[in-house]
């Protein structure tokens, strides 16, 4: 199961979509280029199982 979540560029500041894999677990972790300025953010992912509720925290690449 997908769902869509928003985070905040780490470069640029400004919020991104992104797909969530529900069924890959409460914790998953990968990168994703920004929509505006391209650069690698990290994604930190957190899923509430009971809730669904999402959490996301970027960081810099490298």
């Amino acid at each position: 199961m997908e769902t869509t979540a928003e985070y905040t560029c780490a470069y640029c500041g400004e919020p991104n979509l992104t797909f969530i894999d529900l069924s890959a677990g409460g914790q998953q972790s990968y990168v994703e280029d920004c929509q505006v300025c391209c650069r690698p953010n990290i994604l930190y992912i957190r899923v509430d199982e009971e809730t669904l509720e999402i959490e996301i925290d970027t960081e810099y690449e490298g």
